[in-house]
């Protein structure tokens, strides 16, 4: 695994969980708003942290912490993802995985192999400004479409969640992001905050008045939508 940051403990990144988040290097979208651009456009080829300081880490945490939050850039683009998880649910702990959602089949593949209790997907937009959004032009979104509704068959408990940016994102473009994930169980608008590190520029925050007009409109759509870090 090519770790590049460990948090040692978030009481947010993994719903109800006491957690660490630990985080890989490379991405295959380049959203202008991502906030993780050091992950995402100069991946450090070598590995900040060794998996053997990873698990030594872990092994102390047993009993304090519950989970291991596993984010990106994209984890799912590690070779070895399966038999790092699979250690670190040896120790026993909870796993989070964070995606973007472009590899329905490694996705399906860890949660029916047990290895991952709780997903977080990142809907990036409508499907007509998908492509725009993620910064690939003319990107498809078959494989995005293929991982919602991998999800929405509930075979392991997740949450969809969207990063509103104001030069992406609008009221009227709500209908049909919620028509992708229809019947989900749990939406999360999020607010956009600007790193520093960000991809692109220009990029601003949606007030949270507009965000919540978003959110009434999704509630068609979805069980529960929430409005998170604004």
């Amino acid at each position: 695994m090519n770790i590049q940051g460990l948090q040692k403990l978030t009481l947010l990144d993994y719903p109800g969980k006491m957690a660490c988040t630990i985080f890989t290097a490379g991405c295959n979208l380049r959203c202008p708003f991502c906030h993780n651009s050091r992950l995402v456009i100069n991946p450090e080829k070598q590995s900040e942290y060794s998996d053997e300081e990873i698990f030594a880490f872990l092994k102390k945490r047993v009993g304090v912490l519950d989970g291991v939050a596993i984010t990106g850039g994209e984890p799912l683009l590690q070779k070895d993802i399966e038999d790092f998880i699979s250690r670190v649910k040896d120790l026993g702990y909870s796993v989070k995985l964070d995606t973007n959602g472009t590899f329905p089949e490694k996705l399906r593949s860890l949660v029916e192999k047990g290895l991952v209790d709780y997903v977080a997907m990142d809907i990036k937009n409508s499907p007509e400004l998908y492509a725009e959004t993620v910064g690939i032009s003319g990107y498809d979104i078959s494989k995005i479409k293929e991982s919602i509704a991998f999800l929405l068959e509930g075979k392991v408990d997740y949450e969809f969640r969207t990063t509103i940016v104001r030069e992406f994102h609008s009221v009227f473009g709500m209908n049909s992001l919620g028509e992708m994930i229809k019947g989900a169980k749990r939406h999360f608008l999020q607010g956009f905050i600007d790193s520093g590190e960000l991809i692109g520029f220009g990029m601003s925050a949606v007030p949270k008045e507009e965000m919540e007009r978003m959110r009434k409109i999704m509630l068609q759509y979805v069980d529960e939508c929430e409005i998170r870090g604004v």
